[in-house]
């Protein structure tokens, strides 16, 4: 999997995030309220200001009124969208290209999720008719065969994993005790995690996350435009989001001790944003601790700790506040429960607090003095060997290198940059003469990218014509970058 990425093409320029919790007193309407004139005042900006809106939600909305209602909208295009628990993080990831496609200068992804109402004890969602193939567990029981798994293949005995998962609920609990705007706000000792009911196999209460109504959101612009509403932003270095192909409860080979899409969506993130070695570069990490084992898990999918090491890890405290990569700083879904369309974005309001060195000072990351500036969040949805995966890296500084890398190998084919398409362009147009279609055919791919659509729109001309456009296009902006013109496509 590689993808070209919009590393520094956008940036965040302010945040806002609800208390989440039981909000018996609060509807959906006053939750988005909340979070959205929260996120207006972060950014010193007025609801008219905004260009168009990306609203995520589960299941409390059905369209983009869900939002314009409440906001009292003027007529600007909302969108409504979906992806299982990275719902909020699938609203900011379409935000985020919206922007850097110079579609809009100024846009505002927000999510919401108001769970406590339904009377259910756990996520809510609609059931859609199937075959009769699947797999009738809950969450927790799906989740829990994660655990057993893990042990087995590494060598670790049942009560050494019993330690494991108990302080990994300690180390998230001990966070959202500093945490105001966390549900549970209280440290829990660990033989009380160790020693509660069971509810699923291995797991019990404390290795569950709970459930809770909350609302998180993000205004977005153009890189370029950032310092007009803020002298701290954050520019966003990587989006990658990944789904695979479900087969894991069917394939005899799954052995349920890694999340496939977690992987392939962390490398991909990781050469979006010229990361080489996570566990040194970055600052912190939000993941989806759904449960205590997927934490366990998603410490070597994230490329955090060699295969079989994380338990040790956890055991050592490298993944606490003050260890040298700091996990879930907040208290993750441990403390703050999980409302599926807020979760992503009140993830990235932790690395905007964090990386901005407004975090509280008694869960201030010691990471920041050090000198890292990268923050990373992860929404897992579905469950092991059939989910979604979505990871984000964002830094408080553009990359001196400039714009995102064309392409990476990562293990898999590479695909060539502007750059590489713009001299194997001229090469064969001089053999070739005037016309580009020969060229492009024997390329195998169209001119990728903003170089594509630099100058005027192909629709003038005949259509035999079209390419010849293109390519001067190309050529002129080589021209440019030569005297001393930006890249194609660093503008908007």
């Amino acid at each position: 999997m590689a993808s070209r990425g919009i590393r520094d093409r956008v940036a965040i320029v302010g945040m806002g995030c609800t208390p989440f919790g039981e909000h018996f007193d609060k509807s959906v309407d006053d939750l988005l309220i909340d979070a959205a004139l929260e996120t207006f005042a972060s950014a010193g900006v007025a609801k008219d200001d905004v260009d168009a809106f990306w609203l995520g939600t589960m299941g409390s909305g059905y369209s983009g009124l869900t939002l314009s209602r409440p906001l009292k909208i003027d007529y600007k295009p909302v969108t409504r969208v979906e992806n299982f628990c990275a719902t909020g993080s699938e609203a900011f990831r379409n935000a985020c290209y919206a922007v850097a496609a110079g579609a809009f200068d100024i846009v505002m992804a927000i999510g919401v999720e108001k769970l406590k109402d339904s009377g259910f004890s756990g996520l809510v969602g609609g059931t859609v008719a199937g075959d009769g193939t699947q797999v009738p567990l809950t969450a927790p029981a799906m989740f829990s065969l994660l655990a057993p798994a893990y042990g087995k293949k590494y060598g670790v005995s049942d009560e050494e994993m019993k330690e494991v998962l108990t302080r990994i609920a300690w180390k998230n609990h001990f966070n959202g005790a500093r945490n105001p705007r966390a549900q549970f706000r209280r440290e829990v000792d660990k033989e009380t995690i160790a020693c509660s009911p069971l509810i699923a196999g291995p797991l019990g209460i404390f290795d569950c996350s709970g459930v809770s109504d909350g609302s998180a959101a993000a205004v977005i612009v153009r890189a370029e435009d950032a310092h007009r509403y803020t002298d701290r932003p954050l520019y966003v270095k990587a989006l990658s989001f990944a789904a695979g192909p479900a087969a894991g409860p069917i394939d005899p080979d799954y052995d349920y001790t890694t999340f496939l899409e977690v992987v392939r969506s962390a490398e991909d993130a990781y050469a979006q944003a010229g990361v080489t070695d996570p566990r040194a570069e970055l600052a912190m990490a939000e993941c989806h601790d759904c449960f205590t084992p997927t934490e366990l898990v998603l410490m070597e999918d994230l490329g955090f700790t060699e295969r079989g090491n994380a338990w040790k890890e956890v055991l050592s405290g490298s993944f606490d506040l003050d260890g040298d990569l700091p996990v879930n700083p907040d208290g993750g879904l441990k403390s703050f429960g999980h409302p599926i369309g807020a979760s992503g974005l009140r993830m990235l309001f932790e690395c905007w607090l964090q990386l901005r060195g407004e975090a509280p000072e008694n869960r201030r990351i010691a990471t920041i003095d050090a000198g890292k500036q990268l923050g990373l969040t992860h929404n897992l949805g579905g469950a092991p060997g059939e989910c979604v995966s979505f990871v984000s890296i964002v830094g408080t500084e553009p990359a001196a290198c400039g714009p995102a890398r064309r392409g990476w190998d990562g293990g898999r084919a590479r695909s060539p940059d502007v750059g590489e398409q713009r001299g194997e362009i001229a090469a064969l147009r001089g053999q070739l003469g005037p016309t580009i279609v020969e060229p492009l055919a024997l390329l195998g791919q169209p001119l990728h990218g903003p170089a594509a659509v630099a100058g005027d729109p192909v629709e003038q001309g005949p259509a035999l014509e079209q390419p010849d456009l293109v390519a001067d296009d190309v050529e002129h902006a080589a021209s440019e970058r030569a005297s001393g013109g930006g890249e194609v496509g660093d503008e908007g």
